[in-house]
């Protein structure tokens, strides 16, 4: 069941067409990688996704419900959209910024309960983030903030994770474990779209690739079938080395050019 999908979207910005054309489905179980080269249209692909782009042509559909049909809360409760290179200026504690994740499951003036302190306390434990709990968020650095931002949106437990370039700022170690815990949280049952431009990264993790170039969707498919040396060469202009090794499919750009 496809439980968020875009049909014919087009995004005009600044007179530009964005996007044209792009109709994409995301269901329950999936990680799926979304790439492409700079200025392809990942980050306004996905702001359409969550709502937060008006459309110039098409429609982004929620469990088959147009998004704009929904109320705010409903929607946040079932989709969690992690913005690129997301900062945080309050000096309040990362225990409490994540709380923020579960404002759509409260209702007026309701506190928090037990259901919520333990999606809170899993959320810091899955980002690699519990001892940094009590952290001033505003003072911590760019690789802790942005596991702490993650763990705010996975607080929710929504249905619909979209998580714009999720490891960009981490370390090997901690890009690892966000992969490991994207991976996990659709294997429990989430949609997962996670923008990428590890190709490893995204070779090893995703079930399924969705490539953009210059607004438009240009591959989607398994690892295998979409990480191509003719893909490589036409979309990102490199070449690259393509196998397998210990049962990991992997590709490491060597150099520009054809």
């Amino acid at each position: 069941m496809t439980v968020l999908a875009a049909s014919d979207v087009a995004v005009t910005l600044g007179g530009r067409r964005v996007l044209d054309g792009v109709s994409l489905g995301l269901r329950p179980g999936a990680l799926v990688g979304l790439l492409g080269p700079n200025a392809a249209g990942k980050s306004t692909l996905m702001r359409a996704l969550a709502g937060l782009t008006p459309l110039s042509a098409g429609a982004v559909l929620l469990d088959g419900k147009p998004l704009a049909q929904w109320a705010h809360a409903a929607r946040a409760r079932r989709i969690a959209y992690l913005e690129q290179g997301a900062r945080c200026a309050w000096p309040i504690a990362a225990a409490r910024l994540v709380a923020l994740g579960r404002l759509p499951h409260l209702g007026p003036w309701q506190r928090p309960a037990a259901d919520d302190a333990r999606a809170i306390t899993a959320a810091l434990a899955d980002c690699d983030a519990a001892h940094l709990a009590e952290r001033p968020a505003s003072e911590l650095s760019g690789g802790e903030e942005a596991r702490v931002l993650l763990a705010r949106a996975l607080a929710g437990e929504p249905a619909v994770i979209l998580a714009d370039e999720p490891v960009a700022r981490l370390d090997p170690a901690h890009q690892l474990q966000v992969m490991e815990t994207l991976q996990r949280r659709a294997g429990a049952g989430a949609a997962v779209l996670a923008v990428l431009h590890d190709l490893t990264l995204a070779a090893q993790f995703c079930a399924r690739l969705v490539v953009l170039d210059r607004g438009r969707i240009v591959a989607d498919g398994a690892p295998r079938t979409v990480l191509t040396e003719t893909l490589l060469r036409e979309v990102y202009g490199v070449r690259a080395a393509i196998g397998e090794r210990d049962g990991a499919f992997y590709v490491v750009p060597l150099a520009r050019g054809a």
